[in-house]
């Protein structure tokens, strides 16, 4: 019997992390290419964020890293938008503006005094293979940065807009699989040992306290090396099962696509000769 391939070329975060909460929702946006939801308000606004960012240690001037972080909020289209409850004409126009005048407040807090970093690359990309690893990884770093902490070293810099600081304690599972994912990719396609993991995080509300809107985690790699065993497993299995003949069932709790990948079950618009 001819042995099964994947239905994908290498993992991600954001798939692997769609395949463990939703896999009707993750095959159709990773198997099937169809990428048809809309975006969240804060999702938008965060892209925005990211790219204000980009140009600004790019060596842009703040003023102008802001403008075309505003310039490529303005330019997602209405259809693109989750705007909720906001049906009608006006109320999404009204949603709009508060969307810019959110993404405003929060990249100011960011820029008003940016972090510092001697930077190697930035919106680093990369699909690298891993020895032990079934698929390839992929994915983006923000920044690459000297290690402050190990001069023969690379740190990875991750930019969060937030509504509120996350509770990251020591082995939160979804910020270390994501750091992983950065490290083999940076250690790959730099050839350098790679230390730290930052994530860099912006309330995008003002603090009623008057305290800072920044707040910066870090992992350090060396603390982890159980978690990278931990890494393999779960990537392992993750690929036996989507490799294997299955059906794919819908979560409707899920408060992301919980709904349309119910929907997508319903009308038995999954349906190929891996028997789905």
């Amino acid at each position: 019997m001819k042995k099964a391939n994947p239905p994908i070329k290498h993992w991600s975060h954001s798939s692997l992390m769609a395949f463990l909460r939703n896999p009707l929702a993750w095959y159709k946006r990773y198997v099937e290419q169809v990428f048809d939801a809309p975006s969240s308000p804060a999702g938008i606004i965060g892209r925005a964020g990211h790219v204000a960012l980009q140009h600004f240690y790019g060596g842009i001037s703040k003023e102008g890293a802001i403008e075309l972080g505003l310039e490529h909020l303005r330019g997602v289209p209405d259809f693109e938008v989750n705007f909720g409850k906001a049906k009608t004409r006006a109320a999404q126009k009204k949603k709009r503006a508060s969307m810019e005048q959110e993404y405003l407040q929060a990249i100011g807090f960011y820029l008003a005094r940016p972090p510092r970093h001697d930077i190697v690359g930035i919106e680093v990309k990369g699909v690298v293979k891993v020895e032990g690893l079934p698929l390839p990884l992929k994915a983006v770093s923000d920044l690459v940065v000297r290690s402050k902490v190990d001069p023969k070293a690379l740190d990875i810099v991750d930019h969060k807009f937030v509504d509120s600081f996350s509770a990251l304690r020591k082995y939160k599972p979804m910020f270390i699989i994501q750091a992983i994912f950065n490290y083999y990719t940076v250690r790959e396609l730099y050839k350098k040992p790679v230390r730290r993991f930052i994530f860099q995080e912006c309330r995008k509300k003002k603090n009623a306290d008057g305290s800072s809107q920044m707040r910066r985690y870090i992992i350090d790699f060396a603390d982890y090396k159980e978690e990278f065993a931990l890494f393999h497993r779960l990537i392992k299995d993750a690929t036996a099962e989507i490799t294997r003949k299955r059906v794919y069932l819908p979560n409707p709790s899920d408060m992301f696509e919980g709904d349309n990948s119910f929907d997508i079950y319903k009308m038995g618009l999954i349906d190929d000769e891996r028997g789905l």
